[in-house]
């Protein structure tokens, strides 16, 4: 698993989110994700629409995901 496989993943899981996935060693990853959806959500809920992504591949191909998860307003 690399990084770009990540970000199509979460791109593609959440439609029109943009995702910017980090990660050097294959299996630790850092991943900001910005989608409009996110609005009026907690961090956790967020998280765990990312993670919904990436189904069976969190704690196995991914052993950890540092997220930063915001709303377009939040990203400016």
């Amino acid at each position: 698993m690399n990084a770009p496989q990540i970000q199509q993943l979460i791109e593609a899981g959440l439609p029109g989110a943009r995702a910017v996935v980090h990660g050097d060693d294959g299996v630790h990853f850092e991943a900001e994700v910005v989608f409009e959806a996110f609005r009026g959500k907690l961090p956790l809920a967020r998280h765990r629409m990312v993670y919904a992504t990436l189904g069976t591949l969190m704690g196995r191909e991914i052993h950890a995901l540092a997220l930063r998860t915001l709303t377009p307003d939040e990203a400016r």
